[in-house]
């Protein structure tokens, strides 16, 4: 008897994969698609469209001749900020432009004297403003730079919803696209912003269609549950909310280090907007208020420089274990690092320590990692709320027992776990239309977590 299973296209910036997972989320089959790139009109580097299309394709064929399985639905979670026009014939009429493309700054004054200020547009969409990253400003973009092209464009459909529309061909729109820095929505109305309607593109997106529906649709013979797709981001935090009823905060930790407050929907304020908190979008329809550094980044950059100054490998920091001794010793030498000291802050100040400082590159690491330790509950504490009980860390600072020590020793009123679950993403938008294909629950041991204590926190920090 075939086994009945979801098909899940996971698709990031560089990494595409097409994942089959069974009814009790075990994932059962995995596909990776080769990444092509290819540029856009400016010779801006972009993904390549017509690539990607018949990656969906021939993928989903392939899996559909597995005489082992029985796909019984399909859905699609992408990177965000990112549009596919189409024509009337469903034909795109411009490359996948990429996210990080520079916009003009004559452009983009211009819309924001237009409709109020940068301050007013931002408060209300609860996006900072970003540039090319806020996809509804390529939308505008595209209006005033290729008036032409923009009068063609019959649909303007976010990555995820294009990948549905393969298969379903219907245009929709989903709110975690919509709704998660693009500028596009009004958080207080909740409706798309004034902009929106004024420059009339809101009858480009399609009909709006929850991001937990799905759509009974014959693909090569077989009818299948097609899903609306999702944004990323908001997938990713989908099985969290699927196993805790109880308020949290994830820390998604990368390059960037995102604190997501699912149960906090306060809006945004002018002074959090300027520390670049945004709001990100539940697939249920409700804010996530968010804070991010870059903290991945500035960990990389300092670990290099420990490791130049002590003729050390910087690989081998990643067995480092967390040495109370250590932290005792720093908060002699560091005033700040004392309890009667410690201030938590926007910014990291290990890059201006002096290395000399220490002896060895064991101390040099565990003050870079109190110092992002700081940082990180700077970011923290603006989203969180009254209620808040435990924070879980995914990515690579889960890993790392000195940030993980150091973190549930700073906030020792809050429980704190490194927390993991396997394809995270790719899971939550299996979860994100659990019922439409599967007779079974969702399962609540999907996460695993490992917890720290704060036991040490009277002697340091």
């Amino acid at each position: 008897m075939p086994k009945p299973v979801i098909a899940i296209f996971d698709v990031g910036k560089t990494n595409k994969k097409l994942f089959l997972i069974d009814e009790n989320y075990q994932i059962v089959y995995e596909r990776s698609a080769r990444f092509v790139e290819t540029v856009d009109e400016d010779g801006e580097p972009c993904e390549n469209l017509e690539s990607l299309r018949s990656s969906v394709y021939d993928s989903l064929h392939q899996v559909l001749q597995l005489k082992e399985f029985d796909v019984k639905a399909v859905n699609f979670s992408t990177y965000g900020a990112s549009f596919v026009y189409l024509d009337e014939n469903a034909e795109p009429l411009t490359p996948l432009y990429n996210y990080l493309k520079s916009y003009p700054e004559a452009l983009k004054n211009s819309f924001y004297v237009k409709y109020g200020g940068e301050e007013k547009v931002s408060l209300e969409t609860a996006s900072p403003v970003l540039g090319s990253l806020n996809s509804g400003m390529q939308l505008y973009r595209l209006k005033n730079e290729k008036p032409e092209i923009f009068n063609r464009v019959k649909w303007a459909l976010h990555l995820p919803q294009y990948l549905s529309y393969l298969i379903t061909g219907k245009a929709v729109a989903d709110i975690t696209s919509i709704g998660c820095h693009t500028q596009l929505w009004d958080f207080n109305k909740n409706q798309y912003h004034e902009w929106v309607s004024a420059e009339e593109i809101d009858g480009k997106f399609g009909t709006f269609a929850p991001a937990d529906s799905s759509l009974k649709t014959d693909f090569e013979g077989k009818s299948i549950e097609v899903g609306v797709g999702l944004h990323d981001s908001s997938a990713a935090l989908i099985p969290y909310l699927a196993n805790f009823n109880a308020p949290f905060v994830l820390i998604s930790t990368g390059t960037w280090c995102i604190s997501l407050n699912p149960f906090n929907q306060e809006p945004l304020t002018a002074e959090e907007l300027k520390q670049d908190c945004l709001c990100y979008m539940h697939f249920k329809g409700k804010a996530i208020k968010a804070s991010r550094i870059f903290a991945g980044y500035e960990h990389e950059v300092q670990l290099k420089r420990i490791a130049g100054h002590f003729d050390r490998a910087a690989y081998l920091f990643k067995h480092l274990k967390f040495n109370p001794a250590v932290i005792l010793k720093l908060a002699n030498k560091i005033p700040e690092n004392s309890v009667e000291q410690q201030e938590f802050s926007a910014n990291s100040a290990f890059p201006a320590r002096d290395l000399s400082l220490f002896q060895t590159a064991e101390e040099a690491y565990h003050q870079l990692i109190f110092d992002l330790i700081k940082q990180q509950v700077y970011s923290l504490k603006l989203v969180l709320n009254a209620g808040v009980k435990r924070v879980f860390v995914d990515g690579g600072f889960g890993k790392n027992a000195i940030y993980m020590h150091l973190l549930a020793i700073a906030i020792p009123e809050i429980e704190v776990y490194a927390s993991s679950v396997s394809q995270a993403t790719a899971i939550g938008t299996a979860l994100a239309i659990n019922d439409a294909w599967n007779k079974n629950p969702a399962p609540t041991d999907m996460i695993q977590l490992k917890y720290y204590s704060a036991i040490q926190r009277t002697t340091h920090v």
